[in-house]
């Protein structure tokens, strides 16, 4: 299910759209659907990684769901350097809706340290990584 056909989607503050794929920002978190067939990697994550960056800014900590509606690649070699440049990112999973896309999210789990980033709904990833990213003591003091 794509963020668009969701309950989510009245919620959406901004949309970005690019060769990589397509990212919705909610408050706290960004849900990215990456286009079919695209192999991520260092050369092509800052597309949506600077996107993050800009709207969360420098010092608010945030959470990524990758709703892998479609089949796409990441170069695991290429992960702690994309890990890097993503400096606030606090919780990320990734909804796999098919055998391959739940097996790559089971890859993708050295993405972000966490204790669980495979989810089989978009509701739970969703409400798991924003309620992950509340808990964050920076939110808790507020």
């Amino acid at each position: 299910m794509k963020i668009l056909e969701s309950e989510f989607s009245e919620q959406i503050t901004k949309f970005v759209e690019n060769e990589v794929g397509y990212i919705y920002f909610f408050n706290h978190i960004a849900v990215v659907e990456i286009n079919e067939g695209v192999h991520l990697d260092i050369n092509n994550a800052p597309k949506i990684i600077n996107e993050l960056n800009k709207y969360f800014k420098e010092t608010m900590p945030y959470g990524v769901v990758a709703n892998r509606i479609n089949s796409y690649s990441v170069n695991l070699v290429h992960v702690p350097l994309i890990r890097k440049m993503a400096k606030n990112l606090y919780a990320y999973g990734v909804v796999g809706h098919d055998l391959a896309g739940k097996m790559n999210a089971a890859i993708e789990n050295d993405f972000c340290k966490a204790d669980k980033v495979e989810y089989d709904s978009l509701f739970d990833a969703v409400n798991s990584i924003y309620n992950k990213v509340q808990s964050n003591s920076f939110y808790s003091t507020k």
